[in-house]
């Protein structure tokens, strides 16, 4: 596995995925269900089931727990993106993706309208040779996303531009 620090290129920078929404969404959702327990525990409603058989908590909880379990998988999976001096690197837990700059055939950094990421929109689109399907790197999904977009447009510098795209829009 490549981010260990003994392992990265020289001069390569590594910027962690973004699991704020994740935790905000559990928290979330805990809150939720202490607050519906306290007050079903509180006071009594005679038209509602009892707390036991109440379908709502059931609801609740289950929410609670596939939230938890979603930030776990997602923070178990370790997802960063390496920028070095001659290579991008897709890393998470289980393997990691490098592509050459070299191979990059044409690279464009641009605003998403149909998407917005942690307030902002900012996109990365290159395609790489001898593949159909572009890489696209949302920049508010990753920390430090003012470093991590200055990084880009050094990257940027050395490579063909791609031309303007309409993103999300069809």
């Amino acid at each position: 596995m490549m981010p260990d620090d003994q392992r990265l290129p020289p001069g390569a920078k590594v910027f962690k995925y973004k699991l704020d929404f994740y935790y905000q969404q559990s928290l979330l959702y805990l809150i939720t269900l202490v607050f519906y327990s306290a007050i079903r525990g509180t006071f009594t409603f005679e038209r509602l089931p009892a707390p036991g058989a109440d379908p709502m908590l059931y609801i609740i909880i289950m929410f609670v727990l596939i939230s938890f379990i979603v930030l776990m998988l997602n923070k178990a999976r370790d997802r960063k993106l390496v920028i070095a001096q001659d290579m991008i690197i897709f890393h998470n837990k289980y393997r990691d993706r490098g592509i050459a700059l070299s191979e990059i055939e044409w690279f464009h950094i641009g605003r998403e309208r149909a998407v917005q990421t942690a307030g902002r929109s900012q996109v990365i689109v290159f395609k790489i040779k001898n593949r159909r399907r572009l890489f696209r790197i949302r920049i508010g999904r990753y920390e430090h996303e003012k470093e991590l977009l200055a990084e880009m447009q050094q990257v940027a510098e050395g490579l063909p531009k791609g031309q303007r795209f309409a993103f999300g829009l069809r």
